[in-house]
């Protein structure tokens, strides 16, 4: 693992800890059990994603570099794939995804995407 790659590991570990923290304050201060709508795996499964999403266009990044902005996109359809998969079936279960359903998903699914954003524009730049 080089150097950005495991800076950005870094950052998402510390950005999705303290946004994981403070959604589970959240949910106790709510009153809403605060482990429930897969938030685990939620976070997890986002920053595996985010890492591995990354690790693997910062190391094709110079072989095709004229394709990363492509890639990176297509890495957007991986994660919606794996949304489908994992977590619409569990959250549609009672005929409805509540809010926060969605917010269990969405915070570090949005965490994960302005890091990788921002690091692989930061690296692109550099090129």
């Amino acid at each position: 693992m080089n150097s950005e790659s495991r800076e950005f590991s870094t950052k998402v570990l510390i950005f999705l800890s303290i946004s994981f923290m403070a959604h589970l304050i959240l949910n106790a201060v709510i009153g809403v059990p605060i482990f429930q709508h897969q938030i685990i795996h939620s976070y997890t499964i986002n920053a595996a994603l985010a890492v591995g999403i990354f690790w693997g266009l910062t190391s094709l990044k110079t072989k095709y570099s004229n394709q990363i902005g492509f890639m990176f996109l297509a890495s957007s359809f991986i994660k919606f794939f794996v949304f489908f998969m994992v977590f619409y079936s569990p959250y549609k279960a009672d005929g409805k995804i509540v809010f926060l359903e969605f917010v269990s998903f969405f915070i570090p699914y949005t965490i994960c995407l302005i890091l990788e954003t921002y690091f692989l524009s930061k690296q692109l730049n550099q090129m």
